[in-house]
């Protein structure tokens, strides 16, 4: 990715945890809305979290994905914990063992639409949660 690419989407990325995301919490996780919450515990501080996220339902769980990349604190928060909670449709799920999906495994879960819309946006991997409350 080319470096104004990069610093671009940082930008974005920047503007949207200290604006959208907040606004974003209000709806996040109701049911018919498109967004979910993920909760989650600083992997230093133990603070609580709650971040806006799109999450995909599959087989065995969610697929989320990542379009800011791997090294978000959301993300990094989870795979230190290996656990939160997900709210998902107007249920809360508890998740598990959250693992790092290339996106070339990934979109073969993904509805055709949700496929083209993520590789669009240059997704280029997910974070898949198992459920641990089924």
């Amino acid at each position: 990715m080319s470096v104004e690419k990069t610093a671009a989407r940082d930008v974005v990325r920047v503007m949207n945890k200290h604006v959208l995301n907040p606004a974003m919490l209000h709806l996040a996780g109701r049911k018919y809305f498109y967004a979910s919450t993920i909760h989650h515990e600083g992997r230093r501080s133990g603070t609580e979290y709650r971040t806006p996220v799109v999450a995909e339902r599959v087989a065995d769980g969610f697929l989320v994905p990542l379009p800011y990349g791997e090294r978000v604190d959301w993300v990094r928060n989870l795979l230190a914990n290996g656990h939160g909670t997900l709210d998902h449709d107007g249920q809360t799920h508890s998740i598990a063992a959250p693992t790092i999906v290339r996106a070339s495994t990934a979109v073969a879960e993904l509805p055709p639409r949700k496929r083209r819309t993520f590789e669009r946006v240059g997704v280029k991997s997910y974070l898949h949660l198992n459920l641990d409350d089924e």
